[in-house]
């Protein structure tokens, strides 16, 4: 088994003393891609933030090691891709910016980025397949192609940890697979967290799950019973791989 990276034991989180997490332990290791699903308001993205230190934790702790080569016991390198909702989208700010962007925490007294930096943000740039959009300011973005510029600030700083938070909203079917075949590539890299109400393509997509309402159930791999869907989500749900295509079939149910 790979090393941890991310240690969560006990973990509780609240906002106005209403408790969103409870009793939550979880660990992710090198190289995992985890996928974190659920019912909306079951705590999903407040996870993420107890992770990223956006949140202060109620109780419990989070203890986040480095397992790179003369930075063990360092500082857990990690880049997020917020979900889109949160993008202003009229901000003045081109694609070779909001790339950059992602280098900015390393940066101390210097302003300018150094010519080695920008090779870097180029080289990121292409490997999103943006090339020749690099001066193309954000607000004149295709959806598939402003989440291609918003992952590569995440992954431009070559972080071991990266956390996408509802990466396929408002994207189209075809860019979604391109989204994924660049995601199974940087797991080569690092670890991936990925939160998403998609569960039809996470589980084809990930390698273990994290089932968030409130408490969590962590699977090693992709079987989740029919049960813990129906007991979390209120209505029955049946899922179906087909070949590339997820499809998703919810039983006959009524609403009280």
């Amino acid at each position: 088994m790979n090393a941890p990276l991310i240690e969560i034991k006990n973990l509780r989180a609240a906002y106005d003393g209403k408790t969103v997490l409870r009793d939550v332990d979880l660990t992710v290791y090198d190289r995992d891609f985890l996928g974190v699903i659920g019912p909306n308001g079951g705590g999903k993205t407040t996870l993420v933030k107890c992770i990223l230190g956006l949140l202060k934790p109620a109780g419990g702790s989070i203890v986040c090691h480095s397992c790179r080569p003369g930075n063990e016991g360092g500082k857990l390198a990690m880049g997020y891709l917020p979900q889109y909702t949160r993008i202003d989208r009229k901000f003045p700010i081109t694609v070779e910016e909001v790339v950059l962007s992602g280098l900015a925490g390393r940066k101390s007294w210097m302003p300018r980025f150094t010519a080695a930096e920008r090779e870097k943000a180029a080289q990121t740039i292409a490997r999103m397949g943006l090339e020749g959009l690099e001066r193309r300011p954000i607000g004149a973005l295709s959806g598939g192609q402003l989440q291609r510029a918003l992952l590569g600030r995440a992954v431009v700083s070559d972080p071991e940890v990266v956390i996408l938070d509802e990466p396929s909203t408002y994207i189209d079917r075809r860019f979604e697979a391109r989204l994924y075949e660049l995601l199974a590539d940087l797991n080569r890299e690092c670890a991936i967290i990925l939160v998403s109400h998609d569960i039809g393509t996470v589980l084809q997509q990930v390698k273990s799950i994290a089932c968030v309402n409130e408490t969590l159930d962590y699977h090693p791999d992709t079987g989740i019973t029919p049960e813990w869907l129906e007991r979390n989500f209120q209505c029955p749900i049946e899922l179906l791989g087909h070949g590339m295509l997820p499809h998703r079939v919810l039983g006959v149910h009524k609403h009280g």
